[in-house]
């Protein structure tokens, strides 16, 4: 039997491009999934599901430390990994000469592959074996064995196992993403336009990974987005070096939005995009600049979101305090997306806007939403009054 903790080196770290990649599209086709499972080692299989796991998993609540191991079986192979909980510390591997397991968790590879990248089917039946180990009498506090951590533990695990996926408000708060609490309620309003991508292999891109300039801090929302689709590909993109942040199915990239040439040299590289996200510098003409440079490399049918709307307000993003001034602001670039939407109904159609890839706008406040799409249905006849 192997053991995956001991062969977590250097040398089994996994290039994203090919399991993760080939996971997270097999989905729920049972075929494919099959064919994947199949062509890797397993030992690097369990290596990009152990890693999905760490990062899914809710803070631990036992006081009490405790391992739990779980058995990733194919066939008669089988691969070992141990985790230990705490709380107040991050769930990690528990290193070879460890406290023992206490709890076991055991899954055939195809059923825990479809748990962490197959639609989500919560409250389904249980395809996992458990045991609780027998735990010694020089374990116990006060003469009563503690059970309870034990299964808190356990309990702590199966959420990074689970298809039930949280909600983006929570995922928000867990991640330290700004998008819900505080300055900002976007999380709701994302969950309204995106809850229908969830399952889906999506490919997302987000201007601004925050943090300023210090290489490992910020990322919350890349985090949030990643653990939302758990079958997406994330790109943050950053004026700064971000990639002290990088890690599975999370991915950062330096630019400046200002820039249409980096941005256009971003997504020919790793786009079409299913979403992209503009919470980057906020000043008006970044903004716009982003929007033409980007939107063409959104999918049909995806969308392209611009926050903090509040900025076209602001001189010191290079907004104005006049609403009526608003031409060269980012409420200015929507008020004219307003008129592209409609550009088959006016008599002289323009011919510079995005209007016939503009399938729909969604305004709230200080955000935008903005569906891609085909807009061609031929307006109202010429022949019927105006």
């Amino acid at each position: 039997m192997s053991t995956f903790s001991d062969s977590l080196t250097a040398d089994r770290k996994v290039d994203a491009a090919t399991p993760v990649e080939c996971l997270r599209l097999a989905g729920d086709d049972t075929r494919a999934l099959h064919s994947v499972v199949h062509s890797f080692e397993l030992a690097d299989l369990t290596a990009v599901l152990v890693d999905e796991i760490l990062f899914r998993c809710d803070p631990p609540g036992n006081a009490e430390p405790v391992t739990i191991a779980l058995d990733v079986t194919r066939g008669e192979e089988r691969v070992s990994a141990s985790f230990l909980l705490q709380a107040g510390r991050p769930v990690g591997l528990n290193e070879a000469d460890g406290p023992a397991a206490l709890f076991r968790l055991e899954y055939d590879v195809l059923d825990l592959v479809r748990e962490l990248f197959g639609p989500s089917t919560p409250g389904g039946p249980a395809n996992r074996r458990t045991e609780l180990r027998f735990v010694p009498e020089s374990m116990t506090v006060e003469g009563v064995r503690p059970l309870g951590s034990i299964m808190a533990a356990a309990g702590t695990v199966l959420t990074g196992c689970s298809s039930d996926h949280p909600g983006l408000a929570r995922l928000a708060v867990r991640h330290d993403s700004d998008k819900w609490g505080g300055l900002h309620w976007f999380a709701s309003l994302y969950e309204r336009h995106l809850r229908h991508l969830r399952d889906h292999p999506v490919r997302l891109l987000e201007i601004g990974i925050g943090g300023y300039d210090h290489p490992t801090l910020g990322g919350g929302s890349l985090k949030m987005w990643k653990h939302y689709f758990p079958r997406g590909l994330i790109f943050g993109v950053d004026l700064h070096d971000k990639s002290g942040l990088d890690q599975q199915r999370l991915h950062t990239l330096r630019a400046d939005q200002s820039d249409p040439a980096q941005l256009t040299e971003i997504a020919e590289k790793h786009g079409p995009f299913d979403i992209v996200i503009d919470d980057g510098s906020h000043i008006n003409e970044h903004v716009r600049t982003t929007f033409r440079t980007l939107f063409p490399h959104v999918r049909t049918e995806g969308l392209y979101v611009i926050e903090d709307l509040w900025t076209s307000y602001a001189p010191g993003f290079g907004g104005s305090e006049d609403p009526a001034a608003c031409d060269s602001t980012t409420l200015g670039l929507v008020k004219r997306l307003v008129d592209d939407l409609h550009y088959e109904e006016q008599p002289v159609k323009p011919t510079d806007g995005v209007g016939p890839s503009l399938a729909g706008l969604h305004l709230y406040r200080n955000i935008a939403f903005l569906e891609k799409g085909r807009n061609a249905e031929g307006g109202i006849p010429g022949w019927i009054r105006h």
